[in-house]
């Protein structure tokens, strides 16, 4: 595949956004790695879970006890991801390296790879945010349309109604389909993948091997196949509704572009900061407890812009880079709330998937 590249050349807008951002936490001796409130949170979650795996699988409670447990133990998943994970993949939980190391295997104990993820997410997605045939995240083909140069099938114009089903199978698709895809084959949305050492290769398989044996053997045994397979389904099917929509909230909405490169430069027309400005959207920017639920990818922008960043600090930041784009008149997409972030999503879907 022929590498695209961008045009990065410095402008006063990348350059003046780059030194505030530094100047704010040099003048107020900050590190821009996660701090307590990251730390308590991840006890918080970690030991929810734990405890909600307890009692699922060891007091058994009745029938529709455990059914709403398992559907917060499913978003109790989902939170671990966008927070522990999600900060230690980037290396930004923690100035430690090990810990970092740590908190990103979270993904292993939830079904995932570490490995593959870092490649797929932070490598390639946030590289070539929303380039079709280069962003893995976006190809969801042919079950969803997600952008105009992708092929358009007759179902498609009812995308918008069926997507929930879709997006509910996303966790079970990613622990049992595309991370032994991309094992298999060696490749990523094309991308070809280094080689993996012999420690990476047994950890995928030992966590794949205990992933199976924690949340589908040890259920079965102890609560019967029945209750622990719809137990389980539950479980995935709310994270997997969770994953989706948090992350196509950030990317798959109106306003947002699927900029293509040349075709006879492979260049991409605009710098790499103004594609992020182009591709990526944010929501419910004001809320808390979205910031706490989602691990700041509400704040999607303010994370593709600086990933190396905790996302505790991402509110700050977004009043920063909202300050300079008045200045610098540079559009930003903020959506003031999920309602409707999740209604242009919908719209969206229904006008890509009608439309050739």
């Amino acid at each position: 595949m022929a590498k695209i590249s961008f045009d990065n050349k410095q402008t006063d807008f990348s350059t003046t956004l780059k030194k505030v951002v530094e100047e704010y936490f040099s003048t107020r001796n900050i590190k821009i790695t996660g701090n307590w409130k990251l730390y308590i949170k991840t006890a918080i979650v970690i030991s929810a879970a734990i405890t909600n795996y307890w009692i699922l699988v060891f007091v058994q409670p009745e029938a529709w006890i455990s059914l709403i447990l398992c559907a917060l133990f499913g978003i109790n998943i989902a939170v671990i991801g966008f927070n522990v994970m999600h900060d230690g993949a980037h290396g930004s939980y923690s100035q430690k390296h090990w810990l970092n190391e740590i908190m990103a295997y979270t993904a292993n104990m939830m079904g995932a790879s570490s490995s593959m993820w870092k490649i797929k997410h932070n490598v390639i997605h946030h590289t070539y945010t929303n380039i079709e045939g280069q962003d893995d995240d976006i190809d969801i083909k042919p079950f969803i349309r997600t952008n105009e140069h992708q092929k358009r099938y007759w179902f498609h114009k009812y995308q918008h109604i069926y997507f929930p089903l879709l997006y509910s199978l996303t966790w079970l698709w990613w622990v049992f389909q595309r991370d032994f895809s991309k094992y298999f084959t060696g490749k990523i949305a094309g991308f070809k993948l280094k080689k993996l050492t012999v420690s990476e290769h047994i950890i995928f398989w030992i966590t794949k091997i205990m992933y199976v044996f924690v949340y589908l053997l040890i259920p079965m045994y102890l609560v019967g196949i029945v209750p622990a397979l719809i137990g389980y389904l539950v479980t995935a099917l709310v994270c997997g509704v969770v994953l989706s929509i948090v992350f196509q909230l950030a990317h798959v909405v109106e306003n947002v572009d699927f900029p293509m490169p040349s075709e006879e430069t492979n260049k991409m027309e605009e710098s790499w900061i103004l594609h992020q400005f182009a591709t990526t959207a944010n929501f419910s920017t004001k809320s808390k407890t979205m910031l706490w639920l989602t691990g700041g990818l509400n704040f999607q922008l303010e994370h593709h812009l600086f990933p190396k960043i905790s996302h505790v600090h991402y509110p700050a930041l977004h009043q920063i880079i909202q300050d300079l784009c008045k200045s610098y008149k540079v559009p930003i997409v903020v959506y003031p709330n999920l309602f409707k972030a999740l209604k242009s999503h919908i719209f969206y879907l229904k006008t890509i998937g009608a439309h050739a």
